[in-house]
Parts: structure tokens; sequence; C-alpha cells
């Protein structure tokens, strides 16, 4: 009997994705374009820190923010209060963005006056992580509540993420949450990644937060 032949979708899906993405940041650079992207679960408090960060920075860098969701335009309804660029986009049930879909996403943004583009993932610790959206940075929010072993069960998203946000900082005391652990657990999965422990409500430590960013933003816009 023949062998049956065998075709690697998922990893021709990637390979295909990773090309698209290098080629996005490739066109973004030329725009001068940052694109900043953030992943974090549901209810860690990805649109509360991205509301402090924006209030931070949008009188030093032009932002549009991408929300990603399955469904709803609450998110992007919320960012568009604070004054700066908002679009809603919905995955049709897919619980990721890859290099194409940021890419549509950035066309309907409209890029031409915008400097720093947020994409704010959909909530997710698995899928987000797995496709490159051809962002310049990724970062994710790791709320207290979730505890501290997230690095360890879900070690991919840790790895590919350049600075990791501890939010919720203000709960500590009402959770066995433990710190020192919870940052050893992130650099036994990537020893370079950036952590810092922020309030998104009390914007306790975000301005450490949005001072990185901005610096990343400028370091890259001069190289």
């Amino acid at each position: 009997m023949d062998s049956v032949k065998i075709i690697e979708i998922k990893q021709s899906v990637f390979e295909n994705n990773d090309r698209q993405a290098d080629i996005l940041r490739g066109e973004l650079k030329k725009k001068g374009v940052f694109l900043l992207n953030l992943m974090s679960s549901p209810g860690s408090g990805k649109t509360t820190t991205l509301m402090s960060t924006i209030n931070l920075l949008k009188d030093k860098v032009k932002i549009g923010v991408m929300e990603a969701d399955i469904d709803s335009d609450v998110d992007a309804k919320t960012i568009a209060t604070s004054g700066v660029k908002s679009i809603q986009l919905h995955t049709g049930g897919m619980c990721h963005l890859d290099a194409e879909m940021t890419r549509q996403g950035l066309d309907g943004l409209e890029t031409g006056d915008v400097e720093l583009a947020i994409l704010e993932n959909v909530g997710n610790l698995v899928c987000p992580a797995e496709f490159d959206t051809g962002a310049v940075k990724n970062a994710m929010i790791l709320s207290v509540p979730e505890g501290e072993d997230k690095p360890l069960k879900y070690p991919l998203i840790f790895q590919v993420c350049d600075v990791v946000l501890i939010n919720k900082i203000d709960v500590m005391p009402y959770f066995d949450f433990n710190m020192e652990k919870c940052k050893e657990y992130i650099h036994m999965r990537n020893p370079k990644a950036k952590i810092i422990p922020i309030c998104a409500k009390t914007g306790e430590g975000v301005q450490e937060w949005a001072d990185w960013l901005l610096n990343e933003v400028k370091i890259w816009r001069e190289a």
C-alpha cells in the first residue's frame, strides 16, 4: 500500500504568517508607525491599563488603538472617550489575530497620523501568543487574581513578551499571590522580560510602564 501523504498545515500556516509579519514590520518602519501587541486573559485589566497609559502619553505621541474581540464594541467605545483614534476588530469567532488580520486593522485605523498603534489582542493566554502580528514589541498583563503560577502553565506567552505588567497589585493582601515567585517564574521562561508591577485603577506603576513604552518608540524611530 502506498504511504499516505502528510501535510504539516500548522507549520505551514505559522511560516507564512511569520513572513507576512516581517513584511508588515518593514512597511510600518517606513511609515514611522510603532506597533505594540498587548495580550492577556479576559478580565486582567487591558482596557483600564490602556486608558491610564493613553492619558499619560497622548500629548507626547500620536496614538491609535485597535480593539480585537470576538464580538461587541464596548472596549473601542471606552478607548474613544480618551480622545485617541480607536477602532473595533471582530475576529469572527477566532481567538487570535495574525499578521494579515492586523494589516486589515491598521488599514481601517488609517495610520497616516499615528505614531504608536496599539493592538489590544483577544483575551486569551494561548492562541494570541502563537501568531506574530507584525508588532515591534509584545506586552502582556498578568493580574494578581490569576495567580503567580501562570508562567508555568502558559509558557509561550511569557516567552514571546518583551514586558510583563503585573496588574491589580492593590488586591495582593486578599489573594495568595507571591510576587517574588511570580517574577522568578517569568524569568524562568524569559530571562530578558521586563517586569513592571502596576495598579491600573490607582495608577501605581503606570508611569514606569508609560516611560518604558515611550522610550521604546523613540529608540525604534531613531534606529
